[in-house]
């Protein structure tokens, strides 16, 4: 094999693992989401041309990504839905847990996804972005 191939074969395999603990981390709240998704693009986009165009045109994570990618920004109604599923998911587990480290540790993760999405920029429904990527979601 070589050295451009195995490059290539490294970074889809990078990118599908980012990929799949990007998706792992929608349901454990201390597993980071965005961060995951972005590598993966990163690793498509310089592997897999077919691979980044699923991806970025993918009808729920692809909006996700190019917004914070393009923008900076997020939707209202993401921003909200992932602060209200973040924090149910850390309360049930500080209440399973009797580790007090663990809870801290929790509630400091907790504040600073909360103080990192409110530091992002809202999209609006009338931003151009918003309406293409939504009419594009509804084919």
């Amino acid at each position: 094999m070589n050295v451009p191939s195995l490059k290539k074969t490294i970074l889809i395999l990078v990118g599908s693992l980012s990929l799949a603990l990007g998706l792992l981390g929608v349901f454990l709240p201390v597993l980071p989401t965005t961060p995951f998704l972005l590598l993966a693009s990163y690793c498509y986009l310089r592997s897999s041309a077919r691979l980044y165009r699923w991806l970025i045109n993918h009808p729920l994570l692809g909006t996700y990504i190019y917004n914070y990618l393009t923008y900076r920004a997020t939707t209202r109604s993401i921003r909200y839905g992932t602060l209200f599923f973040l924090w149910v998911t850390l309360i049930i587990s500080m209440l399973i847990t009797a580790n007090r480290q663990l809870i801290i540790i929790l509630t400091v993760v907790g504040i600073a996804v909360t103080v990192h999405l409110f530091a992002l920029k809202t999209l609006e429904r009338d931003h151009p972005s918003y309406q293409v990527r939504e009419r594009k979601g509804r084919k």
